[in-house]
């Protein structure tokens, strides 16, 4: 944020601000289901201090259900394909959703089995994807989770974009703390940082993208007019990311992130693409509670010198908005009032 942006600072009560959010939603064509969902997911991420996915989002979301790229009203089929496993058709609406659809019924499959897989097609996701992960450590269990997106990430050694920014997202218990949680694109910067970057004139460290030539470039405004990103740390960056392809799309049948086309929806955002969460019971495991095991490892990296965490910056957001309230600048809350 700009200074002027923190001089105009204001406090929302997280419950006020998602309700704003559905009443959004629900305007813009969502059924009162879906925009609870959403609604929830995207106060969730302003409520962190993730900004790139929190009120950031909701012009791309009204944008996009306004061209008809993406159905508001969807209702998921969820079909149970094995004993562990759980196909979800979003029928093109969200993924959130589709995953809310499904939830209970993910659990119950990784309690009765030690592990379990939900895979989401036909689908939008366009939101921070740690909280898909979270609630399952919350309660006991270990979840990762991939999606795909657009194409605009060049994989290493290639010339033009493949890949979408691909994010991974991993939460596991912890005794006496809160859960481990991370949430990473496996491009050098998510896609929504750049956005917010160009806004604010910012520029971008070396190594995040390519121009319109394939030049690298520093200019967040070159990458978003006809350039792209480039993979984090190379070629390991981008083997991640063909593995979220794998896994996001191939596995669970949804798009690549290059199959699909909004040219004929002007204003569409969300990508239309896969998911794939793994969801494990640590229970099931031999000798001592997982949570205490990972206990441990957060006692001994500390001990090395660590002094944050992945994800707890988030966590530091959210004990402060829950005393004073979710943070928005002026600005952010009179476009969403207009909304």
């Amino acid at each position: 944020m700009s200074s002027s942006d923190t001089a105009s600072i204001t406090r929302m009560p997280f419950d006020d601000l998602q309700r704003l959010l559905q009443a959004i939603f629900q305007r813009h064509g969502c059924s009162p289901e879906v925009a609870s969902v959403l609604a929830h997911n995207c106060a969730s991420a302003q409520r962190d201090g993730a900004h790139s996915h929190g009120v950031f989002r909701m012009p791309g979301y009204v944008s996009t259900l306004a061209s008809g790229w993406v159905d508001g009203q969807a209702q998921p089929q969820v079909s149970e394909v094995a004993a562990g496993f759980i196909s979800v058709d979003a029928r093109g609406g969200f993924a959130q959703p589709a995953l809310a659809a499904a939830r209970e019924r993910l659990e119950d499959k990784a309690r009765a089995a030690g592990i379990a897989v939900l895979a989401i097609h036909n689908s939008h996701h366009f939101a921070a994807l740690w909280p898909d992960v979270e609630p399952f450590a919350e309660a006991g269990l270990i979840a990762l989770s991939v999606v795909n997106s657009m194409t605009c990430v060049v994989p290493h050694g290639a010339h033009k974009p493949l890949f979408g920014t691909n994010p991974i997202a991993f939460a596991a218990p912890c005794h006496g703390a809160a859960p481990i949680v991370f949430d990473m694109a496996t491009s050098a910067m998510a896609h929504g940082d750049v956005q917010i970057a160009a806004r604010a004139g910012e520029q971008l460290p070396p190594g995040t993208g390519v121009d319109a030539a394939g030049q690298p470039t520093c200019d967040p405004r070159a990458v978003l007019d006809g350039g792209a990103l480039l993979p984090f740390g190379g070629h390991k960056g981008s083997a991640l990311s063909m593995m979220v392809e794998l896994l996001a799309a191939g596995l669970t049948g949804g798009h690549f992130s290059w199959e699909f086309d909004w040219s004929r929806h002007p204003g569409a955002k969300t990508p239309w693409t896969g998911q794939l969460l793994i969801v494990i019971d640590p229970s099931k495991a031999s000798g001592e509670g997982f949570a205490l095991r990972s206990q441990r490892l957060v006692e001994q990296m500390h001990a090395a010198g660590l002094t944050r965490l992945p994800g707890q910056r988030r966590f530091q957001e959210r004990a402060i908005a829950q005393r004073q309230g979710v943070a928005l600048t002026q600005a952010e809350l009179t476009q969403l009032r207009a909304l």
